[in-house]
């Protein structure tokens, strides 16, 4: 095991039509793992991920099983071609699901039934319209964290994910993030931008979500994992399966302390993060983190060959 080493994992957002096709017709890992998570939920993933439609692809029912299954089919694959096992994992919102997959805390079957039904929750926890996030750049944490305080007016709108320094996202109620905004950019934030999203995440609008989550959580096995997993909602590593348990449905209406969790693992001794997934966005923001970090994303042949050597 490298301590020095860390791996993360991606939360919505990172999808994208033809993902880690070029690896598949290389390696078979990669179409198997799909097809076995594709047979826990009834609903062809590699069809999905390859040929669409963006509609169904992002809807986020299916975008949490997906994204969790392409992580995990990188993993296997860098695992089989003789890479490095890190000392640390850390996912991004429904990335941390995936971390616990891969740290060997829980199986890919129950990992994709998961966050199948986590996905779907969330969905029927807040009407269409009724939420929203938004992007808020160039303010201090404390200053955003006022603007919504202010903008809430008797509704719900708080920052929801601590990206890193100067970029934060807020959610909650449409009208009260609108306010928020508004605010933001009257204290000097260089933007403020609203996000295409379908469910307002980790505000209090999703309790009801996890309180309906929480007997199916309680009935998936969990073993200790073998390589550290740091959670979202207070970027340290759990020392109990109940504790893991409690962090994650916590997570469905808590920040993601991702800026905290990065600096957790670069004080422990971590210098090099890999993102194992579609897309870069976790490397740019951990770069921002700790600019002294060496961060790659693997998500196709030459990114893998370079992370392996």
């Amino acid at each position: 095991m490298d301590s020095k080493l860390a791996f993360v994992f991606p939360g919505q957002g990172s999808q994208h039509l033809g993902m880690l096709g070029e690896l598949a017709e290389a390696h078979n890992v990669i179409g198997e793992t799909f097809a076995e998570a594709s047979d826990v939920i009834g609903v062809n993933l590699w069809s999905l991920a390859q040929q669409g439609p963006d509609e169904e692809l992002n809807k986020t029912e299916n975008t949490q099983p997906l994204l969790l299954t392409a992580s995990v089919a990188l993993w296997k694959l860098w695992q089989q071609l003789g890479g490095r096992t890190p000392g640390y994992m850390a996912g991004h919102s429904l990335g941390e699901y995936t971390a616990l997959v891969c740290s060997g805390a829980m199986s890919l079957v129950d990992g994709v039934r998961l966050v199948r039904t986590r996905g779907e929750l969330m969905q029927e926890a807040v009407s269409a319209g009724q939420g929203a996030m938004a992007a808020i750049l160039g303010l201090d944490d404390s200053v955003v964290e006022a603007c919504c305080d202010k903008a809430a007016e008797g509704q719900i709108v708080s920052a929801v994910n601590y990206n890193s320094p100067g970029q934060l996202v807020i959610a909650g109620e449409a009208a009260a993030v609108e306010r928020a905004m508004v605010l933001c950019k009257e204290a000097g934030a260089k933007r403020a931008l609203p996000l295409s999203v379908s469910v307002p995440s980790h505000c209090m609008l999703m309790k009801p979500a996890a309180d309906r989550l929480a007997a199916i959580v309680a009935d998936v096995e969990l073993v200790v994992p073998a390589i550290a997993v740091v959670q979202n909602v207070d970027a340290q590593v759990s020392d109990s399966l109940e504790g893991i348990r409690e962090r994650l449905l916590k997570q469905l209406y808590s920040p993601v302390l991702w800026t905290r969790s990065v600096e957790f693992m670069v004080a422990q001794g971590v210098e090099t993060m890999l993102e194992c997934g579609p897309g870069k966005v976790l490397s740019g923001l951990n770069k921002r983190i700790a600019r002294a970090l060496d961060v790659a994303a693997i998500n196709d042949p030459a990114s893998l060959a370079s992370a392996l050597a």
